[in-house]
């Protein structure tokens, strides 16, 4: 009956049942509470809500146990995988990926992330979860161990300082590995649990050094990694390069859907070489090596040309070097199509777009979209009759009809000069790229008292956040209530990949972290892309917007002009302004499978607990 009940209710409570640290009643009476949830819960996570079982109870019994952990089943009792992904997974092992082990396949086709994956290794099993570099390595005890064998079955030994053997190891339940670990240390070795990759490229840096190999580079290798480096970045559609100088390697890695990806290491001998061809590329002072520089690159390649950005940061192992890719978009999105709800985008152009004067913000971090939307603003009512001019660094989008100037602060041609000609250049409509400081805000607003139309991006948290940082520059409120007319925050999300979507159910956890109920998001249709060839295995493919409206009506300014809280302003425009949130924005693109929960979490504030799923379609339209 013991052995029966490992199949019967998984792995975790079979063993607790065979230890009889718990009952069989116990385990039939969190059965039937689990079979009256709403939402699909693991038997062992109602066990650990009833107070039955405890984490320290889970940690012994995995520890206790004679047979072998299946880590599949371990993930589906812990409420980390489904059984439908487990089997998805099994069968591409079968298929595609023979001869990986189930943990490797999980995390190669991102049914959990590595970071997760180690660390309920680390929690559950009591492995120690430790970070890899050729810093940590105990050198002497490495060399004991034949290149072949830690090449093949990837394990080192890391410095302690108690004497003891800590064996760092992917996977630390694989047999062979460990007992090759225990031959070479003895059996007083204790495993634990490090990143693949860091560990592969730590062991490919030690077996070069053992045999002497450096990086030798002559000047037309340096130019071709440099230009492989910004050539691969554009392939991959990247929006920032970070090349970043770390203790014993170069890590580069690309920003790609507003997310760091690795692309790859470098040892650490090609540092001073390819710091120099990027400075001399971005017109730095290569000399300089003890403070910060910027730079710019106007770099050619087979499709055109990119304007790059360049910002060099002195770490304590180098100079961090970030590019910054700023292609010139020659496709406009129509305002239509940027993802506002209709009935946000009917409010955005009647009470916004279409008035005659007064300032437009959007808002929102950087590379949240802020240009596209304003260009897509600009589009929609460019016409003949009207005159706009902007001023911008650098100019993204070239629109024929615009005076459209590129800020130049190295022949002295700042925003301040630049705004001061503005006004005299008989404008309708001023685009104002950033602003910036109280300089800048203030001629926004004088402008628009003038009777000009004035569009601008600004970088706040949401849209009240716009309102306060106003201000915070000492602008009178006055001024604020008199001129702005809407505030627009934005994020971009990533879209799940519509190849390898499935629909998934919101996870208690995910739930209280939204602030909502199950029945709060009835009808939604939850999506979670699994990962595929066409997304690169990451479950998202492109990105979508996801907006907040507030358009300054009469309750709003007397708000302002009583210098009220963000709080109260927030609280106001919701329930009197029509105020549809960023965080209840995502829940209707996550409703339609357009992004994902996890994206919502991720990106966007949380200020307010979201309303229901049915009233915030209602106020959006829809």
């Amino acid at each position: 009956m013991k052995q029966e009940s490992r199949k019967i209710y998984g792995e975790i409570v079979g063993l607790l049942l065979k230890a009889e640290q718990i009952t069989e009643k116990q385990v039939l009476h969190a059965e039937r509470i689990r079979s009256k949830l709403a939402t699909p819960v693991s038997l062992l996570n109602v066990l650990k809500e009833l107070k039955i079982v405890s984490d320290e109870m889970v940690h012994k019994a995995l520890l206790g146990s004679s047979s072998p952990i299946r880590i599949g089943e371990l993930l589906i009792e812990l409420g980390y995988l489904s059984e439908n992904d487990l089997e998805a997974a099994i069968n591409i092992g079968k298929e595609t990926d023979v001869g990986l082990r189930i943990g490797e396949i999980l995390i190669k086709y991102n049914f959990i992330e590595e970071g997760l994956f180690n660390r309920i290794l680390s929690m559950q099993l009591g492995f120690p979860l430790v970070e890899v570099n050729t810093a940590t390595i105990d050198r002497e005890r490495f060399r004991r161990i034949p290149a072949k064998v830690v090449e093949e079955l990837q394990f080192v030994p890391l410095l302690t300082g108690d004497g003891s053997t800590l064996v760092a190891f992917s996977d630390p339940l694989d047999a062979k590995g460990l007992a090759a670990a225990r031959k070479a240390f003895g059996d007083g070795m204790l495993p634990a649990i490090a990143e693949k990759k860091a560990l592969a490229e730590t062991i490919r840096l030690l077996l070069n050094m053992q045999a002497g190999k450096t990086v030798n580079l002559d000047t037309k290798s340096v130019i071709g990694i440099a230009n492989s480096i910004i050539v691969s970045a554009l392939k991959n559609d990247a929006s920032d390069i970070h090349i970043e100088p770390l203790n014993d390697r170069l890590q580069v890695r690309f920003r790609e859907d507003g997310v760091l990806r690795h692309f790859k290491d470098f040892p650490a001998d090609i540092i001073p070489s390819l710091t120099s061809r990027f400075k001399i590329m971005s017109e730095a002072d290569i000399a300089e090596k003890r403070r910060h520089q910027g730079g710019r690159i106007l770099f050619d390649y087979d499709e055109g040309k990119v304007d790059i950005r360049a910002s060099f940061y002195i770490t304590v192992h180098g100079e961090k070097i970030v590019f910054r890719l700023l292609k010139q978009k020659k496709e406009l999105m129509d305002i239509h199509s940027i993802g506002m709800s209709p009935k946000m985008l009917s409010r955005f152009l009647e009470d916004a777009v279409y008035q005659p004067s007064g300032v437009l913000l959007i808002t929102g971090p950087t590379g949240s979209g802020k240009t596209s939307t304003v260009y897509s603003c600009i589009s929609h009512i460019k016409s003949p009759q009207i005159s706009i001019i902007t001023a911008e660094e650098p100019v993204e989008y070239v629109l024929d009809g615009i005076a459209q100037c590129s800020i130049d602060p190295q022949i002295n041609l700042t925003f301040e000069e630049t705004l001061r000609h503005i006004v005299r250049q008989d404008p309708d409509v001023i685009v104002i790229g950033e602003i910036r400081d109280q300089a800048s805000a203030e001629m926004a607003m004088q402008s628009a008292l003038t009777g000009h139309k004035v569009l601008s991006t600004f970088h706040t948290e949401d849209s009240i956040g716009g309102l306060i940082r106003l201000l915070n520059m000492d602008i009178a409120p006055f001024l604020i209530s008199s001129t702005v007319v809407s505030v627009v925050a934005q994020r971009l999300l990533r879209r799940v990949c519509p190849v390898c979507a499935n629909e998934v159910k919101p996870t208690p956890r995910q739930l209280q972290r939204l602030g909502c109920s199950a029945a709060d998001l009835h009808g939604a249709q939850f999506k979670k892309g699994r990962g595929c060839r066409e997304c690169r295995q990451t479950g998202y493919k492109g990105r979508v917007g996801v907006f907040e409206l507030l358009v300054l009506d009469e309750v709003v300014r007397d708000a302002i002009l009583a210098q009220k809280t963000s709080y109260d302003i927030r609280k106001i425009s919701i329930e009197h302004s029509g105020l549809v949130t960023l965080i209840e924005d995502g829940l209707l693109k996550a409703g339609r499978g357009t992004t994902s929960i996890d994206e919502l979490i991720r990106c966007l504030p949380n200020l307010n607990p979201p309303r229901p799923l049915s009233e915030i379609r209602r106020l959006s339209g829809e």
